[in-house]
């Protein structure tokens, strides 16, 4: 009776940790929001396995992307190497993320591919951009004053840390009013 009861409980318990393990990093973990603007794999990127016992495949290269952080947005240029498929933000959509070490380490959570719902970590190497942010503008990236990114979020509502992801845009407004969409 005794080990019929331990047998269940340790059974219970492999099912408990095992789900726990298999959900994934936790977005309630992540309280910062990244918008990625471009990046670039390294020409040699990408480790391809050759033997079962070799490490997956990884992607690594640079980039630059947006950080809103206490309600401020800061721009950074960035390398990146990890085993999650690296992507860029479409529309308006920001990415979770957490310091790992303060202004050195950026841990980011991306969508797996074909698994929207299953998120991965990759760790940014950011290189901060003092004051600035990035736009898009004429068609490219550019840099401009983070104040600039910042008036247009209060003016439009937008603030990703706090669920407001979706900017109130009037429509009489220009495009070019609209720093984080592309052309």
């Amino acid at each position: 009776m005794q080990s019929s009861i331990l047998v269940r409980l340790c059974v219970f318990g492999i099912l408990i940790c095992g789900t726990a393990g298999a959900a994934g990093p936790n977005p309630d973990k992540y309280p910062l929001r990244v918008y990625i603007f471009r990046y670039a794999l390294q020409p040699d990127a990408g480790h391809r396995v050759r033997h079962p016992s070799d490490m997956s495949d990884y992607a690594s290269g640079i980039g630059q992307a947006d950080l809103f952080e206490g309600g401020q947005p800061r721009g950074f240029q960035f390398s990146f190497a990890c085993m999650a498929q690296m992507t860029a933000s479409a529309g308006y959509q920001t990415f979770s993320a957490r310091w790992k070490k303060r202004e050195a380490v950026l841990e980011i959570l991306l969508p797996q591919k074909g698994k929207p719902d299953s998120l991965d970590s990759c760790e940014l190497q950011p290189e901060m951009n003092a004051g600035q942010a990035y736009f898009w503008k004429n068609g490219g990236v550019a840099q401009e004053p983070a104040a600039q990114l910042k008036a247009w979020m209060v003016k439009h509502k937008f603030d990703p840390e706090n669920g407001a992801e979706e900017p109130v845009l009037t429509g009489a407004e220009p495009a070019p009013d609209d720093p984080l969409l592309a052309p």
